[in-house]
């Protein structure tokens, strides 16, 4: 079904899921792996410092969006409890497509589709609001996460609420009640939604990353931003 689900995403378009009116020649690819030396040049401690740290890359490359981080092992994660425990392994390898953007950009639904799940997930490192939905197409069922939000992007929604691809659904949420990020979408393509609600894990550990690849495909393979 992965490569059923793979195949299906190469081979339509998915609309522009932030900010439509910026053309992809505008945005810039963006490394925040472990593998990046270059970070180190850089003080990365809160949101701030990576609103400032964006910001001079996309100045710097003369850009609007920054994108990237699908399959990408980061540091960021180190400052929350979401990604680790006593009785955990670390998760640190993110299995979605980030959008960097610092203002309140709109968020538009990529394909067309039903709401499947929303709330707000609070905690520091976490979504924030987020908002997921279902579609079908050629009887394959799959579900996109759109994460990072406003608060008021999950007002007046409601379960099984019709979809269409390139409607407007959400605002970009700004720091701490979008979990405490630099603003930025993080955008998920889901093929088993299991038996979650308004979450799905982002982030992977190293022992369960060849599940969630298979789960979770290439944004891009949808959008066809590189």
């Amino acid at each position: 079904m992965m490569q059923n689900l793979k195949e299906l995403l190469l081979n339509i378009n998915g609309a522009k899921v932030i900010e439509p009116s910026i053309d992809y020649s505008e945005y810039m690819q963006l490394d925040l792996s472990v593998f990046n030396k270059n970070l180190k040049n850089y003080k990365l401690e809160n949101a701030s410092d990576y609103e400032l740290f964006i910001q001079s890359q996309l100045d710097e490359k003369k850009a609007k969006i920054a994108y990237g981080g699908y399959l990408e092992k980061r540091n960021l994660y180190k400052r929350s409890s979401v990604f680790s425990s006593e009785n955990s392994e670390e998760r640190d390898i993110h299995i979605g497509l980030d959008l960097w953007i610092n203002k309140q950009a709109t968020i538009h639904a990529v394909l067309d589709g039903v709401i499947h799940s929303f709330q707000n997930n609070t905690d520091l490192g976490d979504y924030g609001p987020t908002i997921i939905l279902e579609h079908r197409y050629k009887d394959i069922i799959f579900y996109s996460l759109y994460g990072h939000l406003s608060e008021e992007s999950l007002h007046d929604k409601e379960v099984g609420q019709k979809v269409v691809k390139g409607e407007q659904i959400a605002n970009l949420g700004l720091p701490p009640i979008n979990g405490d990020y630099a603003p930025h979408l993080h955008f998920q393509i889901i093929l088993d939604i299991e038996d979650k609600t308004g979450d799905y894990p982002g982030v992977s550990s190293e022992n369960n990353i060849n599940f969630y690849k298979n789960n979770c495909p290439n944004p891009n393979d949808l959008l066809k931003i590189y």
